[in-house]
């Protein structure tokens, strides 16, 4: 398990990311290697490390244990925000251990409607499929989307949490020996001046964007293929969790969280994961 020292406060107290990643199933499983997965925990754990976060690296745990890491998790201190990332095979609803059994979403987001979690930003990034669908990239309705998407477990996610998953629900997520085009996009953006000091659910929108919009898929069987993030919150303020530090120490002029101002509101072959 890698571990990195992040940016704490006068009460030892700092932002936490928690990378749970599924690259290799027991035996017996009949789920694929994930080649790209141990990439992709890599690249999160450079970008989010040097934003301050203290970032731990959990690889192929079993459903249990995926359970037992978010219970515990959900019960530690944090200064503002919580991000997790889970990659791994999944279904709509669920990702899978490395034992083959559904780690069912819901029941990871409710660890988390707790007193001592109540304030703070929670953010998770699922790489799975959701579906066995593929994008043709068909123009939607982006508003409608994401009213699809947020309807089956809406009511699992507590306030002032938002999930954003790789693609959209019944359809499939993209996976590369060089990682997942959703995870290496959103440490590209993080990465990129100017977008560290986005209000989360505009940094997202701009990754929902970069994907839809300059990944294709090729290749026989998956060539011109898209995918399409899916965003679902249920975000009370705005939230800046990247955030450069300003001169004083302050993420710029504003904490990972701050109050909705009144007035002011501002070529590869890929396979599936």
């Amino acid at each position: 398990m890698l571990q990195r020292r992040g940016r704490m406060d006068h009460r030892g107290e700092c932002n936490r990311a928690v990378l749970v990643s599924v690259a290799q199933f027991d035996p017996g499983v009949q789920l694929g290697r994930r080649p790209g997965a141990h990439k992709d925990t890599k690249e999160l754990h450079r970008t989010l490390s040097r934003l301050g976060f203290k970032v731990d690296v959990h690889s192929d745990l079993s459903s249990d244990e995926i359970y037992q890491l978010f219970v515990k998790e959900s019960r530690r201190p944090v200064k503002d925000c919580f991000l997790a990332v889970l990659s791994s095979h999944g279904e709509e609803g669920c990702v899978f251990g490395a034992d083959g059994r559904p780690v069912f979403l819901s029941r990871v987001f409710t660890c988390f409607d707790n007193e001592l979690m109540e304030k703070k930003a929670k953010v998770f990034l699922i790489q799975a499929c959701r579906g066995d669908g593929l994008d043709d990239g068909v123009e939607v309705d982006s508003a409608g989307d994401a009213t699809d998407c947020s309807v089956s477990q809406h009511l699992s996610v507590p306030v002032d949490t938002a999930v954003m998953y790789a693609t959209a629900p019944g359809y499939g997520a993209f996976m590369h020996p060089l990682g997942s085009v959703f995870l290496q996009t959103f440490c590209t953006l993080l990465k990129e001046e100017g977008n560290r000091n986005l209000e989360l659910t505009r940094l997202m929108t701009r990754l929902s964007h970069r994907v839809a919009y300059t990944f294709q898929a090729k290749g026989a069987i998956l060539g011109g293929k898209k995918e399409m993030p899916c965003l679902l919150t249920r975000l009370t303020r705005e939230v800046f969790p990247f955030a450069e530090p300003g001169k004083d120490g302050g993420a710029a002029g504003l904490s990972a969280t701050s109050l909705v101002a009144t007035g002011n509101v501002r070529t590869r072959t890929p396979s599936i994961t």
